[in-house]
């Protein structure tokens, strides 16, 4: 047995600004989770990811998942990734009040894959505002206990071998042209935060990964590891970019395994 609730940020209702929460008649762990959907900041939704928070709601874990506001695909964007990370900003801070409501300890790792994965490693790793992004927060800003990073766009800015259609939704993300306005593109990039004061990352990395290259978040490991930041990186053969939002494969099986032994692993 489960409780389910949806909660939306405004009133009227901006679609895309809400969060769902999956939570166990019994909460036997320590550690919550909190999901930030992927979908090349255009496409997506919190609802990608319910079946998996049904797995780990199973297993005794609190679950929410993000929504936020789609950047257009063929029409001028008014948004960027900005606005999107306050989104997911203000959700993540609703979670926070859901647990301390329900007097369990607002503890949150936080999961995201490609697009979402570039939102939420910048949750976990810049503070409010540090990206430019505007946000109301109902409490003091409490810092993840952790990231899961899975296909991270680790740099915004570009490399030699980058796909074209991914940098068009990049540049459009960023809300300009990197050759005109750089500094924007800079200030979205996850290397631009990487610091000894991190949260542990878990970087879980595609062997099939084809749109971002790897080696700046092996770049990023080995910089925790010199600060003694218990960071990790693990690769899955046969997966491809974006593959956990099932558990029918062994791939996404051993995924789901995976978050939990690190997870477990840090609060030992």
């Amino acid at each position: 047995m489960y409780q389910f609730h949806s909660f939306y940020l405004d009133a009227p209702i901006i679609p895309g600004r809400a969060f769902d929460v999956f939570m166990p008649e019994k909460v036997t762990q320590k550690t919550a989770l909190f999901f930030v959907h992927g979908g090349g900041w255009t496409s997506g939704a919190k609802e990608n990811y319910h079946k998996i928070m049904y797995a780990y709601c199973s297993r005794g874990y609190v679950c929410a998942s993000a929504g936020y506001r789609l950047l257009q695909t063929y029409c001028k964007n008014t948004l960027s990734a900005v606005d999107q990370l306050g989104d997911v900003r203000e959700c993540y801070d609703g979670f926070v009040t859901f647990l301390k409501e329900r007097h369990l300890e607002p503890q949150i790792a936080v999961f995201g894959t490609s697009a979402g994965a570039h939102l939420a490693s910048l949750l976990v790793c810049a503070q409010p505002g540090d990206c430019g992004e505007k946000c109301t927060l109902a409490n003091s800003w409490i810092t993840p206990f952790c990231g899961l990073l899975q296909s991270t766009p680790a740099s915004f800015e570009p490399w030699p071998e980058s796909y074209p259609a991914m940098w068009g939704m990049m540049e459009r993300a960023a809300g300009g042209k990197y050759q005109e306005e750089p500094e924007k593109f800079r200030n979205i990039s996850l290397c631009r935060f990487i610091n000894e004061k991190n949260p542990p990352l878990f970087f879980m990395e595609a062997g099939g990964e084809e749109l971002f290259p790897k080696h700046y978040n092996e770049a990023f490991l080995a910089r925790h590891q010199a600060w003694q930041i218990p960071s990790k990186m693990k690769f899955y053969r046969y997966a491809e970019h974006g593959f956990f939002y099932d558990l029918t494969r062994p791939c996404q099986q051993e995924a789901f395994e995976d978050i939990i032994a690190f997870i477990r692993e840090l609060e030992n």
